[in-house]
């Protein structure tokens, strides 16, 4: 043991894991300053889905509104057919 490496060995050993943890230390801050350096996606996309929920509901709502203004005249042109069909009878009747 008087030979100065075996001594010196294993703080060598222990410097070299330190400085191996160290490196891998730095790696992961660098990996997390650089994620949280890049933009959001999930904002990005969760701000283009409420940009489409708002427009799918506005199509809804449009869809709707035309259904029941078709819905009415349909019920209108319903009527007046009936109406129609009773005045022909009417006229066939009395010939």
């Amino acid at each position: 043991m008087a030979d100065g490496r075996t001594d010196t060995n294993p703080i060598d050993a222990a410097f070299a894991r330190l400085d191996a943890a160290l490196s891998r230390l730095d790696a992961v801050v660098a990996r997390r300053l650089e994620a949280e350096a890049e933009p959001d996606d999930r904002d990005a996309e969760l701000a283009l889905m409420d940009e489409d929920r708002a427009r799918l509901a506005a199509a809804l709502d449009a869809a709707s509104a035309h259904l029941a203004d078709v819905e009415a005249t349909t019920g209108l042109v319903g009527q007046r057919l009936d109406r129609a069909i009773q005045t022909v009878q009417g006229v066939l009747g009395r010939a």
